[in-house]
């Protein structure tokens, strides 16, 4: 269940019908988030851990929320950008088209495909159908909200390092209409809009977005990229309706994307290009029975996830030796789904919160693949990037929460039974293989108690499991990667599973709130590819030897500083973490590391904020500074290296040494409704990247004759933005 904030478009009548008791403590969170006054309880209700609106205090996972506002003060372009600001967690940023994610040692796919994601990726609550969060714009978000770890059963398979939990703006939602526009360097173009009002019956919200970039050029030392341009589009809609004092529904269609985008990958290729985009209808009905002892939701939904690879490798790797690749490669993977969400909720007593659920979805993978060869490239067609599959999941869980000491002591356990069906369905270039299924029953569970010391102090501790059921491919692939790496299936896998324990508490006063959290989160039976030897182009899909564990201490933390002269106010705010063990207990003896790969040692961000004013007159004015430092990252990275300059043998695991990114951003408001805005990111033009070994420098450590037109891939150099945004 999401929550819905009352304040009414500008212009617009107020509500003044009931609401059900779930949707108005929701309503309450977003009046009290309006008033300057009751800033800091703004973040203190959150609805995904549980599924509907509480208090943060009596949450036992570790939570954290991206505001509008926040996202109002960034010049982020994509989800990625945002949480990379916010230091979620580890984000690869291959391209503006594509990232995978770690968040406690659990990690999404490179591809950003869900379905083989640790992760889960939500919107509204439900699988979003991508975890690549570069997909999906910021237009038409209203907040995000983030569960570290499998802290809640209300999420199955997937829910192993944590839940991101996009939730997008409806009418009742409410802040008015807005258009902007806004350019800056390499190209770079924006512009969107959004409409919304409310009467007493009816809310409605009209969203749209375009924008693009060139090809962008790296920091100090570098050049242009080529290939690293693309182009955005998006729309939303949603009409709510309140039936009776206790019962609402609402439509919610959105589709996002982003098209004709580079891809560079791994071998710097200039030749390739991506199409990716998702598209949802979501219905919900949200109900009650006087006296506020009953509610219920039911969700109805669907989506479809689109990735259209325009690819092309001129040179591939056979072994060791570089031969004649492919002119186009062309890869369509299509995931569409059809879900249900029911959930009752039963107040049994003044002290006692039960929620049951009952989730079942049905999806189905469909690809296809074309290669037209290089003279003298490889004959024939392969096998698509992903077999074909169909998957039905059904799940019953509840969650009841009681609470002790006239509500300061807080209880809760929770119960997940996820059962589902993964058959294997006929797939292009596999003619050899048989049409099979394989039945996953899984039991997740998680239990913890907060403690409200007093109005300012909070303690929590939780225990917590999750699970992952292996796909179709990784079942039974056979598959040649763009560059020329073959992979095989293995029938015999097991699902991954993950145990987490942590602990926490929270410092709050009306200018300032600390959090703090120890955890540690097992992953066993993790689903890894494991070469046939440093000779061959040749991996198999196999469970990870031992397990994966992950211990750490995250720290968040915002606060006003005080008045300066000239009336203007000083804030601060911070979020970061730091993994004392981060150890892969089944590396290879082999190996030159036992670290987890493709996340971070340590991670921050933190920023300054001056302003002037509320943002609501003419002549109020705000700068902002922040900091992400990005730390320490271990790869055996998939780029083909110069031996030794590069690496000393093709399975080293490099150890990526920490940087930090400074952005600069400025906003003033022209009147009442205009506000002028601009931004400096990669301050000091930094020539780095979260993933790639070889930059874009000299002299280049990439072995050039697997390279496709590039020497290596470099993040953008310093960018600047500027633009303006009416409200009216």
């Amino acid at each position: 269940m999401q929550s819905y904030r009352s304040r009414p478009a500008r212009g617009r009548a107020a509500r003044s019908f009931s609401l059900s008791p779930a949707i108005a403590l929701s309503l309450l969170a977003g009046a009290a988030q309006a008033a300057a006054p009751q800033a800091a309880a703004l973040g203190e209700v959150f609805v995904t851990a549980t599924a509907r609106p509480e208090e943060r205090s009596r949450i036992a996972a570790t939570t954290q929320t991206i505001e509008r506002a926040d996202i109002e003060r960034s010049s982020a372009q994509s989800v990625t950008d945002l949480l990379a600001e916010h230091a979620v967690g580890f984000l690869s940023e291959w391209t503006a088209a594509q990232t995978s994610m770690n968040l406690r040692g659990a990690a999404t796919d490179g591809q950003g495909r869900d379905y083989r994601g640790q992760v889960a990726v939500l919107l509204n609550g439900r699988r979003a159908g991508t975890a690549n969060l570069s997909k999906l714009s910021l237009s038409d978000v209203e907040r995000i909200e983030i569960v570290r770890g499998p802290g809640s059963v209300v999420y199955g398979s997937q829910n192993m390092g944590g839940v991101i939990n996009i939730i997008l703006r409806t009418g009742a939602s409410g802040g008015g209409n807005r258009a902007s526009v806004a350019g800056g360097s390499a190209g770079l173009w924006r512009a969107d809009a959004q409409l919304g009002g409310a009467d007493e019956r009816w809310d409605w919200y009209l969203g749209a977005n375009l924008g693009g970039r060139d090809d962008y050029s790296s920091g100090s030392g570098g050049g242009e990229l080529k290939n690293t341009s693309y182009k955005r589009r998006g729309a939303a809609g949603a009409l709510g309706w309140q039936l009776a004092d206790l019962h609402r529904i609402e439509l919610q269609l959105r589709t996002d994307g982003i098209y004709n985008a580079g891809f560079r990958g791994s071998g710097a290729n200039i030749y390739s290009r991506d199409n990716r985009d998702n598209r949802s209808a979501d219905l919900r009905y949200e109900g009650g029975l006087p006296g506020g002892r009953v509610s219920w939701l039911a969700h109805l939904y669907t989506f479809e996830d689109v990735d259209e690879f325009n690819w092309a490798s001129p040179v591939i790797r056979s072994g060791t030796a570089a031969v004649p690749g492919t002119a186009r490669d062309y890869n369509l993977r299509k995931l569409d789904a059809a879900g249900l969400r029911l959930q009752p909720r039963l107040r049994l007593s003044d002290t006692n919160d039960l929620l049951l659920g009952f989730d079942y979805e049905k999806n189905r993978l469909r690809s296809e693949r074309e290669r037209v060869a290089m003279p003298g490239g490889p004959a024939g067609q392969v096998a698509p990037y992903d077999n074909n599959q169909t998957e039905h999941t059904h799940a019953l869980y509840l969650e009841d929460a009681q609470t002790f000491l006239d509500s300061r002591l807080t209880l809760r356990a929770g119960v997940r039974k996820t059962w589902g069906e993964t058959r294997f369905d006929q797939t292009p270039n596999v003619a050899a293989a048989l049409t099979t299924a394989r039945d996953y029953d899984q039991t997740t569970w998680s239990t913890g108690a907060t403690w409200k010391v007093n109005d300012a102090w909070a303690l929590r501790a939780s225990a917590s499991t999750g699970f992952r059921a292996p796909t179709a491919s990784e079942l039974s692939a056979d598959f040649t990667a763009v560059g020329g790496g073959r992979s095989f299936g293995n029938p015999n896998l097991k699902p991954e599973s993950s145990r987490q324990f942590e602990v926490g508490t929270t410092l709050r006063q009306a200018a300032w709130r600390v959090d703090a959290a120890l955890f540690q989160n097992t992953i066993s039976d993790r689903i890894i590819t494991v070469s046939r030897g440093p000779s061959t182009n040749t991996s198999d899909y196999a469970n990870n030897a031992a397990d994966i564990v992950a211990r750490g201490l995250e720290l968040s933390a915002n606060g006003d500083l005080g008045r300066l002269a000239g009336g203007a106010t000083l804030s601060a705010f911070g979020n970061g973490y730091y993994h004392f063990t981060m150890k892969d207990q089944g590396a290879a003896a082999s190996a030159n590391t036992d670290r987890v790969q493709r996340m971070y040692q340590y991670e921050a961000a933190a920023g300054l904020r001056l302003a002037r004013g509320a943002d609501r007159n003419a002549g109020d004015w705000s700068a902002q500074l922040t900091a992400l430092l990005r730390g320490p990252m271990w790869y055996d990275t998939e780029e083909n290296l110069l031996i030794p300059q590069g690496e000393p043998s093709s399975t080293f695991i490099h150890r990526k040494g920490a940087f930090t990114v400074w952005n600069l951003r400025g906003e003033y408001r022209l009147s009442r409704g205009v506000k002028l805005f601009a931004g400096i990111n990669n301050l000091f033009d930094l020539n780095r990247h979260p993933i790639f070994i070889a930059l874009d420098q000299r002299p280049c450590i990439a072995n050039p004759i697997f390279q496709n037109g590039g020497c290596g891939t470099s993040m953008p150099g310093r960018e600047w933005l500027v633009g303006l945004q009416a409200d009216f």
